[in-house]
């Protein structure tokens, strides 16, 4: 009778041990398939990280899953109707600001502009800062950024450019021109430029405000005009915000190009990131 009571206590327990191994083997099966969808994600250690490693921000961003860093308040503004140009406040973060910065900084070249003739870049004097273009969709905060550009105008994300950051100087500018064009050569090779989103990537004391001198309306009525440079004041201006978006459509709804979509960069230190806007493809 104790032998037989002996072997029923080795055999439930020999039950209980084969029941918690098969549930930590179903455990490991579980987590090592999360892994292995990206859904589950093991900490990393990046307290000792310098500041300008682009890792540290991509795993932020991994780890947020919607964008890198966390946004002021967004709200969108009205800035003209002639040309339709709207503020987006607060697009991007000053993680994300900071990391297309040290991105595009060893990168840096003289800026060109397009020669309508050949379609080719060429120096100018109209245009004097710096720049470089990434690639569309180079990795996942900018393809982040490139699809909330897409939700904001309503243009798929592949009707873009690649993003192009641009650096000013002390006294750079770009004078005033349209980013439509007037040449067959680039409407044959992309299609017309239909709008441009601009990023302002820092903030500026003084100057560097990017100017509408053709729009239409009472251009003093902004409530930053106190604020503007002398050249700010020539026309309707937007004085840089880090963070901030501006949005101007080249085109009217009609598809007409618009006159009133002439911009340019006043003179001033600035950071700006340039996305050229989108390229509707040719049907």
């Amino acid at each position: 009778m104790a032998k037989l009571r002996h072997s029923r206590l080795q055999a439930k327990k020999l039950s209980t041990v084969t029941l918690v191994l098969s549930m930590l083997f179903m455990l490991t099966v579980v987590l090592l398939m999360l892994l292995g969808l990206g859904i589950f994600s093991l900490p990393i250690n990046s307290d000792d990280s310098p500041p300008t490693d682009l890792t540290s921000y991509r795993r932020m961003a991994s780890e947020r899953g919607k964008g890198l860093g966390k946004r002021g308040q967004q709200w969108t503004e009205v800035l003209s109707w002639e040309p339709r140009a709207y503020i987006y406040h607060n697009f991007l973060s000053r993680e994300e600001c900071e990391y297309l910065i040290n991105l595009a900084k060893p990168h840096m070249a003289k800026s060109t502009v397009v020669d309508s003739k050949t379609g080719k870049s060429k120096d100018s004097r109209v245009r004097t800062s710096s720049g470089m273009f990434l690639r569309r969709g180079q990795d996942k905060i900018i393809k982040d950024i490139e699809k909330r550009i897409a939700d904001y105008t309503f243009i798929p994300v592949e009707h873009g450019e690649g993003l192009q950051v641009l650096h000013y100087e002390v006294g750079q500018k770009y004078d005033a021109h349209f980013d439509y064009f007037l040449d067959e050569f680039n409407t044959k090779n992309g299609g017309q430029r239909m709008a441009t989103v601009l990023m302002y990537l820092s903030d500026v004391e003084e100057g560097g405000e990017t100017i509408f001198p053709a729009a239409k309306g009472n251009v003093s009525a902004v409530p930053w005009w106190n604020e503007l440079s002398e050249c700010g004041k020539q026309g309707l201006a937007v004085k840089p915000k880090m963070g901030d978006a501006l949005l101007f459509w080249s085109m009217r709804p009609d598809a007409t190009l618009d006159p009133s979509s002439l911009h340019g960069g006043c003179p001033n230190t600035r950071f700006k990131l340039l996305y050229r806007g989108c390229r509707a493809k040719e049907l």
